[in-house]
């Protein structure tokens, strides 16, 4: 089984003198792989529930998530109870070193392919997210968070710059601090299977 270990290999940023700060992500990653793999991912039905509670949704509104990979928490509950209340939901395709995301249409027994480094993509059209759900390794009470270090998403929000991100994984996920970089987008949001966290959006419900 490929994991999210290998995944981010062909995608990081190689030197012959890494960074301080990169040195610090990289043993934040490891750290915080052990941590999720010790978690349950069937939590991911009680954090579809809070974001389901909390969060505030136009009708029919584009939402982009991801399908479960290695030990992520399974967020298949949340796609599942958005679809039928009308909304379409989007998955990434994993596209090119360097390329943002491309978003394929989900919907329930929907054909899926299978992708590099173990990721699935739905076979549907492409799609233009209201907001987008991204994974994590780690978060903190900044809005910063740690990815697996192949950039896909950091590029993809900047494509973005309008939509709002958020982030999801375990309460366990939670660190002091994240080491943060000029380019590194913060969250809007972080949902856990505790509770809903928000950030640059404090005083006004999140809405695409």
């Amino acid at each position: 089984m490929i994991t999210p270990t290998a995944m981010a290999a062909p995608h990081a940023s190689f030197s012959s003198q890494p960074s301080a700060i990169s040195l610090q992500k990289a043993a934040l990653r490891r750290r915080m792989l052990a941590v999720r793999a010790s978690q349950d991912p069937t939590a991911g039905a009680t954090l579809a529930d809070n974001v389901l509670r909390d969060l505030s949704l136009e009708p029919g509104s584009a939402i982009a998530g991801v399908w479960p990979f290695g030990d992520e928490i399974d967020l298949r509950p949340l796609w599942h109870a958005l679809h039928e209340r009308g909304h379409t939901i989007l998955l990434p395709e994993t596209t090119p070193r360097g390329e943002i995301l491309i978003f394929r249409v989900w919907h329930p027994g929907c054909p899926m392919r299978a992708e590099r480094f173990g990721t699935q993509c739905p076979e549907g059209p492409a799609g233009t997210p209201a907001l987008i759900f991204v994974p994590l390794l780690a978060f903190d009470r900044a809005g910063h968070r740690l990815g697996y270090g192949g950039g896909y998403y950091d590029r993809t929000l900047a494509a973005h710059p309008g939509v709002p991100a958020l982030g999801f994984g375990y309460a366990a996920q939670e660190v002091p601090a994240v080491p943060a970089e000029p380019h590194d987008r913060k969250l809007d949001a972080i949902y856990t299977e505790y509770e809903t966290v928000l950030l640059r959006n404090e005083e006004a419900a999140i809405t695409p």
